[in-house]
């Protein structure tokens, strides 16, 4: 999912757009590559490929790519934070949330686990006038009360979604929204300096794990074949590539002007579960679906034009 799609905005919403056009275009190529970062990782998995090993490739291939596009342009003095322990608890957020996703994927359909979390901006919304201090407003509880209406009607019993992935997408979405939270307390850091302490910190904690996940998974590792690891490899590049691109699109546009296009990831993400495992939602879970993005997209633009009348 658009994991980060708020995470870049705090910090570069406060210029101008000048070329809304380019932000939005560039912000749906980021929807596109994190999409495919998910179906690649569910696809690996199926391959018995074990979860620690395959977030490790993930996270050490986006700290590489990361690290080679940023210290060239910005030096060693971008990897400085004016807020290390809430980099410390994004990071920590950021990587139990990966590996509750990537759960989530194993147990359940594409488009169901991204419309579950998708839950997270109206729960990041709902308590943010008590974490973040901003103004209470009914607009955002409506919103959230709708969205989780909608999850509702996609993890209803007769869905017949294992209970598991149920329990672990909605504790991805709680992570997702702990993760969009303190993006917004670190906002006062450089939007590449809070990706390379959340990639860095999680690869190193991925890297304390491999002795114990190394030796089960050697085996599998060693006699897969080539293009799995390309597969494998690939995640790293594509989450990389995402969340640059996402950084760039809220360079050229305002976040309130791209909120309602993150949405269109679970179309997205419906498409590729039909195309590579031939599964497509039923009518009622495309309700629940419909729901979802409605609540989000509504209550983003009542955002936008409450922020132009305050600005007025």
């Amino acid at each position: 999912m658009s994991r980060s799609a708020s995470d870049a905005a705090p910090a570069l919403t406060q210029r101008p757009a000048q070329r809304p056009f380019i932000g939005i275009v560039l912000l749906l190529l980021s929807l596109f590559c994190l999409t495919t970062l998910d179906a690649s990782g569910k696809w690996v998995m199926g391959t018995g490929v074990p979860l620690l090993i395959l977030v490790w490739f993930r996270y050490i291939v986006h700290l590489l790519l990361v690290l080679a596009f940023v210290l060239p342009t910005k030096g060693l003095g971008i990897l400085r934070s004016k807020t290390p322990g809430l980099q410390c608890v994004r990071a920590v957020a950021m990587l139990c949330a990966t590996l509750t996703f990537f759960t989530t994927l194993w147990y359940l359909p594409q488009a169901e686990a991204t419309a579950i979390i998708f839950i997270s901006p109206l729960i990041m919304l709902a308590v943010a006038p008590w974490i973040l201090k901003e103004p209470m407003r009914q607009s955002r509880w409506i919103a959230a009360g709708f969205g989780f209406v909608g999850i509702l009607l996609v993890i209803r019993p007769s869905a017949g979604l294992p209970v598991a992935g149920v329990v672990t997408g909605l504790l991805t979405a709680c992570l997702f929204a702990t993760q969009h939270l303190t993006t917004r307390l670190v906002a006062q850091d450089n939007p590449f300096t809070t990706m390379l302490w959340s990639a860095g910190l999680g690869s190193l904690a991925l890297a304390c794990t491999l002795p114990f996940s190394l030796p089960s998974a050697w085996s599998t590792l060693a006699n897969m074949e080539p293009w799995v690891w390309v597969v494998m490899l690939s995640t790293g590049f594509t989450g990389g590539v995402g969340h640059l691109l996402q950084i760039q699109a809220y360079r050229f546009a305002p976040a309130s002007m791209l909120a309602p296009f993150i949405y269109l990831q679970m179309t997205v993400a419906a498409t590729m579960g039909w195309l590579i495992w031939s599964h497509f939602p039923d009518a009622t879970t495309w309700l629940g679906i419909a729901i979802i993005c409605a609540s989000g997209v509504i209550n983003s633009l009542i955002e936008w034009q409450r922020s132009k009348s305050t600005a007025a």
